[in-house]
């Protein structure tokens, strides 16, 4: 396993690094107060459109992690920071519910939108939404996703992702989506901004050789693989750009990077 010397900073997954649903992975949240003791910066990202920053925070302090808002990037914020750049555009939110106040600032037009914008809406996907979505591309609207992740590691197993539906109505509409969550480069440079650091010395930690270690090292940061969550054996052989490290585990990763001097 190769160790690396020039990392100040790390970028880390949440769902299947830190934690498998209700389940904190083993290690992990010794490690997360160890980064915080030898104070190495981290930011952590994650792509679901299920919950707001504070949601996930919520959940990662009530399973025993010590992790501050301010630290979290969810594509939710990076949605709604490019629709403000675009000015006040009307959407069509397929969205969940509890997402819909995080979008309230922009006009709702479900019959002719300037932008479709898709989360995870998990089992309210149907034969008819998806033509409404298509009726409206077709018509002139534009699309955006949240993310394009293939699947996910549920409890249950691997669950699809809503990747499958961007990538069925691209196809229909010959429309590419705008998407704003992992691996978008846009998304790894916002959050290599709030570390302060060049992507050079940034890993990125992920269970996605695609969205993770893939997404992160095309914006030119280390990319180490944890064989947990929504891993399968031989998926980095598989894989566009093979990982600089891989790890059984986070709970690891001070055998793969040396201990970050403290700041201050």
């Amino acid at each position: 396993m190769a160790r690396l010397t020039c990392i100040r900073g790390l970028l880390i997954d949440l769902d299947g690094v830190l934690y498998v649903g209700e389940t904190p992975v083993p290690g992990a949240r010794e490690v997360i107060r160890r980064l915080a003791e030898v104070g190495m910066p981290r930011r952590f990202l994650t792509n679901t459109t299920t919950r707001t920053s504070l949601s996930v925070t919520k959940k990662l302090q009530r399973l025993g992690f010590d992790v501050r808002q301010d630290e979290i990037f969810s594509p939710i914020t990076a949605t709604v920071q490019y629709l403000k750049s675009l000015g006040r555009p009307s959407i069509n939110p397929v969205v969940r519910d509890s997402v819909l106040p995080a979008l309230a600032e922009f006009p709702i037009n479900n019959e002719l939108p300037d932008y479709v914008v898709i989360g995870d809406i998990g089992a309210a996907w149907s034969y008819p939404l998806v033509n409404t979505i298509f009726a409206q591309l077709h018509a002139g609207s534009e699309l955006i996703a949240m993310h394009k992740n293939k699947f996910f590691q549920g409890e249950e197993g691997l669950q699809v992702d809503i990747g499958a539906f961007v990538a069925g109505l691209e196809f229909v509409s010959g429309k590419q989506a705008r998407v704003i969550g992992k691996p978008s480069r846009d998304f790894f440079e916002l959050a290599l901004q709030s570390l302060q650091l060049p992507a050079a010395e940034v890993a990125m930690i992920g269970d996605d050789i695609e969205t993770d270690v893939g997404g992160g090292k095309a914006a030119g940061m280390t990319g180490i693989l944890v064989r947990t969550g929504k891993y399968r054996p031989g998926c980095e052989k598989n894989g566009a750009v093979p990982p600089d490290c891989q790890l059984d585990s986070i709970a690891h990763l001070f055998e793969c990077i040396e201990s970050a001097p403290a700041q201050g």
